[in-house]
C-alpha cells in the first residue's frame, strides 16, 4: 500500500493521473473497497452535500419547478438537467471526500509505523 502525503497538486499532475485511470484494471481493488465502504461513504457524502447547501429549500424549489412544468417535454428536459447537475455536484464532492479518505488512510499508516508528518 502506498501512502499519500497531504499536499496540493498541479493541474498537470491531476491531468496525468486522470489519464492513467483510463485502465479499467486499475479500478478492480478500488471497486472492492468502495463497495465495502459504500454505506459509510454515502452518509459522508450526504452530510457534505447538506452542509454545502445542496439539499434544503433551494434544492426543493428547483425540484418543484422542474417537476411542475406543464409541458411534458419541458418537464423531461428540466428534470434531466436537474439530475445531471446533481450528478456533477455529487461527483465533485465525492472526489473531495476520496482525497480526504486517502489522506486519512495515509495518516493511519504513518501513525501505525510510528512516524509523524514531519519525518
Amino acid at each position: 500500500m502506498r501512502a499519500v502525503a497531504p499536499r496540493s497538486y498541479t493541474a498537470a499532475e491531476v491531468d496525468a493521473a486522470v489519464a492513467r485511470l483510463a485502465d479499467p484494471e486499475r479500478f478492480a481493488h478500488a471497486s472492492d473497497v468502495v463497495t465495502h465502504a459504500a454505506p459509510s461513504l454515502a452518509r459522508v457524502l450526504d452530510e457534505a452535500l447538506d452542509q454545502g447547501g445542496w439539499f434544503g429549500a433551494a434544492h426543493e424549489d428547483l425540484l418543484r419547478k422542474a417537476a411542475g412544468r406543464e409541458d411534458p417535454d419541458e418537464r423531461l428536459t428540466a428534470v434531466g438537467s436537474l439530475v445531471a447537475e446533481q450528478t456533477r455536484i455529487g461527483m465533485l464532492v465525492g472526489v473531495a471526500v476520496g482525497f480526504e479518505l486517502a489522506h486519512e488512510l495515509a495518516e493511519a499508516d504513518r501513525t501505525a509505523e510510528g512516524r509523524d508528518e514531519t519525518e
